[in-house]
């Protein structure tokens, strides 16, 4: 008997997946946990096991279409079966089509939208969108349900407004960042301080603990101040501030995808070595997309690296869930002044953004002052 296989949520609160690639078409045989098929959620490519063998009967979506959580992804049935929509409903994974069946969720009545306008239907939603973009809606139809107008129909709309163009579809990725990024902004108060410190001593250690990455030694000489001001190693939780006793580094990592954070966990005990050959590994995985979940969340503190793509200062977002991210740019030979003397030398500079909910100008100067004396020393 075909059994229906809906879409689970691989990672916590996941909401969506891209497909990518089916392993086995329909009409072909797989195997009880072989690959069926490989999708793109927020963070990572995954591949998701058969959950019976059996021939594929349907797929629920095509290579490149977004599939919601819940909504059917397969149907695997024997050979020879034919298969027809049930009547089950979403949430109902990896039941046989006979059980328990039950009226499937209808479409949106059209009478739950508002009309906007003489003969207009549209959602509050789409008609916010509209006016951001200047889309005029009595000169749209819609696709929906009833002719009501959808947020394609507006983003198509717009699209036609503004002359010629490439239009470039968001990934996954993509869209994870766009969200996490304009939460964090909308959200957070930032305020970016700056320093420099002198990179000799840095690269001095880097080299003698055999040419580990960067990001290795500035997060071992970070895990002292971090103890000290625990307030820059912690989460705003709206009546209160959760000082973490975990020392869980974030580290940023450029990717052909978009910007991920790796995160290194217990940072506080382990090697500057350890940390390096964790590091290589984590920032492998990110480019390759092989990383779980685990791997690419709850960080406790952020550092970036953005001297590695050239740059210098900069004023980072703080993720959401912490208080405080520092950037470290390129160290260029320069004139600075030393004992009285101006001299050039290399020096790295400094972007320190922090959450000014949490934590107030004063400290913030007093963080990175300790930490220019933790990476110069």
């Amino acid at each position: 008997m075909a059994t229906e296989f809906h879409l689970p949520d691989i990672g916590e609160g996941l909401a969506e997946a891209t497909i990518l690639h089916w392993f086995v078409a329909v009409g072909e045989t797989v195997e009880v946990d072989a690959p069926l098929v490989e999708v793109e959620t927020d963070k990572a490519v995954v591949e998701i096991p058969a959950p019976i063998g059996g021939v594929v009967l349907h797929h629920g979506a095509e290579a490149d279409e977004v599939l919601a959580v819940e909504h059917l992804l397969a149907v695997i049935g024997e050979v020879g079966e034919e298969w027809t929509p049930s009547e089950a409903p979403a949430g109902t994974h990896g039941k046989s089509v006979a059980d328990d069946a039950a009226p499937i969720v209808g479409t949106l009545d059209t009478g739950d939208a508002p009309s906007v306008g003489q003969g207009v239907q549209a959602l509050p939603l789409v008609r916010k969108l509209a006016g951001e973009l200047g889309v005029d809606l009595s000169n749209l139809s819609g696709s929906g349900p009833g002719g009501r107008i959808t947020e394609d129909d507006v983003r198509a709309g717009a699209e036609r407004t503004i002359g010629p163009h490439t239009r470039v579809p968001l990934s996954a990725t993509r869209k994870a960042i766009v969200r996490n990024l304009t939460r964090s902004w909308q959200e957070i108060p930032h305020v970016t301080t700056y320093g420099s410190v002198d990179a000799s001593r840095l690269l001095a250690e880097r080299a003698k603990a055999g040419k580990v990455p960067l990001e290795a030694v500035l997060i071992a000489r970070l895990i002292p101040v971090l103890k000290k001001f625990r307030g820059f190693n912690a989460t705003f939780a709206g009546d209160a501030v959760l000082e973490h006793d975990r020392y869980d580094i974030g580290f940023a990592v450029d990717t052909p995808d978009g910007l991920m954070v790796a995160v290194i966990a217990g940072a506080d005990g382990k090697s500057v070595a350890d940390i390096g050959s964790e590091v290589r590994l984590l920032a492998a995985g990110a480019k390759e997309r092989t990383l779980d979940r685990g791997q690419l969340t709850g960080q406790t503190f952020t550092i970036s690296n953005i001297g590695a793509v050239g740059g210098r200062f900069g004023t980072p977002l703080v993720p959401y869930g912490t208080t405080a991210i520092l950037s470290i740019g390129r160290a260029d030979p320069q004139a600075v002044v030393r004992g009285g003397e101006i001299v050039i030398a290399s020096e790295f500079p400094l972007s320190l953004s922090y959450d000014h909910r949490v934590i107030d100008g004063g400290t913030g100067r007093a963080f990175m002052a300790d930490i220019i004396e933790a990476l110069g020393t």
